[in-house]
């Protein structure tokens, strides 16, 4: 999905990252937009994004960041008078509640199996422990030991 001109010059000036802004600006923010577009409209994985795009560990980077401080959304209200821009904006908008969405869960998921993982450790340990002798016990087997002989 490619941005129009006229689109893009509505859009350009609402997004951070141009040159003269502080920190680090984006080699090409309107091939960024249009990157997330694309991933947006196909919903797969991220290194399925086309080569003419960029590389796509650093575009997934850059949506993480824009997406976890909810700059998308603030795009969406930001005024923009294009419908059809606006329509883009909203299933970027989506894809990144989806993505927050899968992202919990996963942690949920990661979280439950530790915790799992760490009970069933301390359960084999504490069935170790009844398993040894006690001190007493392992007296009596060598005092049994040595007077049999």
């Amino acid at each position: 999905m490619l941005l129009r001109n006229e689109q893009w010059r509505e859009l350009e000036p609402l997004l951070t990252g141009r040159p003269g802004d502080p920190g680090v600006s984006g080699k090409n923010n309107r091939l960024f937009v249009e990157a997330i577009l694309w991933i947006a409209r196909h919903d797969c994985a991220w290194n399925r994004l086309p080569q003419h795009f960029g590389k796509s560990p650093a575009i997934y980077m850059r949506f993480r960041r824009w997406n976890e401080c909810d700059f998308w959304r603030q795009l969406l209200q930001s005024g923009v008078k294009d419908k059809e821009l606006l329509l883009m904006l909203e299933r970027i908008v989506i894809y990144g509640d989806q993505y927050t969405r899968r992202l919990t869960q996963r942690l949920t998921r990661q979280v439950k199996k530790t915790a799992y993982k760490s009970t069933l450790g301390v359960a084999a340990d504490a069935a170790s422990l009844r398993c040894l002798p006690s001190a007493d016990e392992s007296t009596l087997h060598w005092v049994g030991l040595v007077a049999s002989e």
